[in-house]
């Protein structure tokens, strides 16, 4: 198989059947304008060949990141099958539309949590962030939750995919995919 995004399908389809929690979680990987890396843990909620689709505050260290240095890195690990996807190139912002229409897939609770937080800024306490939640809830009450202007989504825009797979001996096989023309090259690389 020499497309990576018809792979990436395939082993996905098979870790939602095999991972108990998440198998949409990755990690992502940015870095400031100083080149300070920073990573965490997000949850992919698109993806075609377009790129890889995830959600967050703007106001986030991860956006602040993306703004001063907009390439990034992906990482899927399911140890259920013993297999990680790591996925390179560059994001941008989704459109409004886009962002909307997933805001409204989203439960309650998390609309308005997504009001409630200023992710990333410290808080003196917990009480504090229940409070904003309790204000957004009052906020809100009997109407729909609207997607607040500091959230939104970035698309990752594939310029490199590695495909692990766990051997014997930890005799790895590692599948890389560069584009080539209108197409991708696939190479085989061992430990």
């Amino acid at each position: 198989m020499t497309d990576p995004f018809s792979l990436f399908e395939t082993w996905f389809a098979e870790a939602r059947k095999t991972e108990i929690n998440d198998s949409n979680a990755m990690t992502i990987a940015t870095a400031d304008a100083d080149g300070q890396p920073s990573a965490r843990m997000v949850l992919l909620k698109g993806h075609g060949p377009d790129g890889f689709i995830f959600y967050t505050n703007q106001q986030s260290r991860k956006a602040n990141d993306i703004a001063e240095n907009p390439k990034a890195a992906i990482l899927f690990h399911w140890k259920s099958l013993r297999r990680q996807i790591r996925i390179e190139g560059s994001l941008s912002r989704v459109s409004d539309a886009t962002a909307d229409t997933y805001f409204a897939t989203r439960g309650r609770d998390s609309q308005l949590g997504a009001w409630a937080s200023d992710q990333s800024s410290p808080l003196d306490s917990r009480a504090t962030f229940e409070a904003r939640f309790a204000e957004m809830t009052k906020r809100f009450e009997g109407g729909e939750v609207p997607r607040p202007p500091h959230w939104s989504g970035y698309c990752l825009a594939p310029a490199q995919f590695e495909f692990w797979q766990d051997q014997a001996h930890r005799l790895h096989e590692r599948r890389v995919f560069s584009p080539s023309g209108d197409g991708w090259t696939e190479g085989l690389l061992y430990p």
